[in-house]
């Protein structure tokens, strides 16, 4: 019963440091790649996803951190968003749902 509890807290303290690096990465735009390297290796080790809105501001690829109009491009195309990096063109689909 006490090692859920501490696993929990764990996963929680992992969430709020993924969240810091993101902001962070944000702000310094110099050491970006290396705050998303940090907080996909905390999610990896204490078992925790990353957000979904966080998970779709940097390329699984390269992990940069992506802008838009300074290191990718958006276009929308077919009910889909598309994102391009353009440090190392990896492609990002997005499917968008119909209203």
């Amino acid at each position: 019963m006490v090692k859920v509890s501490i696993k929990t807290a764990r996963q929680q303290t992992a969430k709020s440091r993924i969240k810091t690096l993101f902001e962070e990465a944000e702000k310094r735009q110099q050491y970006a790649k290396r705050y998303i390297t940090l907080a996909r290796k905390i999610a990896q080790k204490n078992n925790v996803r990353i957000p979904l809105e966080l998970r779709r501001r940097f390329c699984k690829n390269c992990n940069a951190y992506l802008i838009p109009g300074k290191n990718c491009r958006i276009r929308t195309y077919k009910q889909k968003v598309i994102i391009r990096c353009l440090e190392c063109h990896t492609i990002k689909r997005i499917p968008v749902k119909k209203r």
